[in-house]
């Protein structure tokens, strides 16, 4: 077994690497749904050319590394006997693929999304190169992916979850709006990164977070050692009221990004340099006194910042 890399997995999370970049869990979902809609184009290619009397059958796969935002990943696109199968969401030479269809992939797996929803994204990859008929039969590969990756059962324990926003542009009632997709980031009792699961949030608060909540319980997680949040209303009290002895953490990067609003902009490379201390001490008592030092020096010019590190 593998030994979990503590400090490592912190220092990634710190850094922001937790969700996406070149080694993101986000991949391997990009990569699922790809090669289900791949699946359905050439089950389709396949059917056309059989009623058009034509005489073709499958022959195996091509593989390819693929890149997106989210990390590469190796594509298999199935192939034709006849040659005459004619990929489209990633075409035979096309070595990368754009945001905007990553976006879109990605937030079909997050839970509130309904059937036309999804059918909506997937016009949208596609436009109009291929036909009604297909994207159905890719709605319907793609769906039952989306469920089976939704309802998959969880580990009882995780030691950290850490909750993140990615924001999509979506189409609502004939026009675009953003709308955030929330990420849930487990780290198991091995040291593993996992997406325990993605959830469109229409409007923040105590409900939305205690459904969330309510979808990991039912689906398995019985304790949450550490969560990590971003202090957003209501996430706290619906952590306390499933997992009530879990420790509840703001996110430290969302704790700095806060304080820095209140700091003049002259003074903020400075006083990075000084709170660096107070976050990556390596115990509490280091950190209170680097604390106590950063008070004396900028405590008058940042008491709201300097009580918002002492509450927290």
């Amino acid at each position: 077994m593998e030994k979990f890399d503590f400090e490592k997995t912190v220092k990634e999370l710190l850094a922001g690497k937790k969700i996406r970049g070149k080694d993101g869990v986000l991949a391997p979902l990009v990569k699922e749904l790809v090669e289900a809609a791949l699946e359905a184009e050439i089950e389709s290619h396949i059917a056309d050319e059989v009623l058009q009397g034509k005489r073709n059958r499958r022959n195996g796969y091509n593989k390819k590394t693929v890149k997106s935002t989210s990390g590469e990943f190796e594509l298999a696109t199935p192939r034709d006997r006849e040659g005459r199968f004619e990929p489209q969401i990633v075409k035979k030479h096309q070595t990368t693929i754009s945001d905007e269809i990553e976006e879109k992939i990605l937030s079909m797996y997050a839970l509130g999304m309904s059937y036309r929803d999804i059918q909506s994204h997937i016009e949208e990859i596609y436009q109009i190169s291929i036909s009604t008929a297909t994207i159905n039969v890719i709605t319907d590969k793609i769906i039952s992916k989306v469920k089976e990756w939704q309802s998959r059962p969880l580990e009882s324990i995780y030691p950290f979850v850490f909750m993140d926003a990615i924001h999509y542009k979506m189409k609502d009632n004939g026009k675009y709006v953003s709308k955030a997709v929330y990420t849930i980031l487990g780290i198991n009792i091995r040291g593993k990164k996992e997406i325990l699961g993605l959830y469109l949030s229409e409007s923040e608060g105590a409900n939305f977070w205690l459904q969330v909540l309510t979808d990991l319980s039912n689906r398995g997680v019985k304790d949450i050692l550490i969560a990590s949040i971003d202090g957003l209303k209501g996430f706290s009290e619906a952590i306390n009221a499933m997992y009530p002895n879990t420790e509840v953490q703001l996110c430290v990067i969302h704790q700095i990004r806060n304080s820095l609003k209140y700091v003049a902009s002259k003074n903020q490379k400075e006083f990075m340099k000084d709170l660096k201390k107070v976050y990556q001490a390596i115990s509490k008592e280091q950190a209170e006194t680097e604390l106590d030092r950063l008070e004396e020096k900028w405590g008058d010019k940042y008491p709201i910042v300097i009580k918002s590190w002492r509450n927290k």
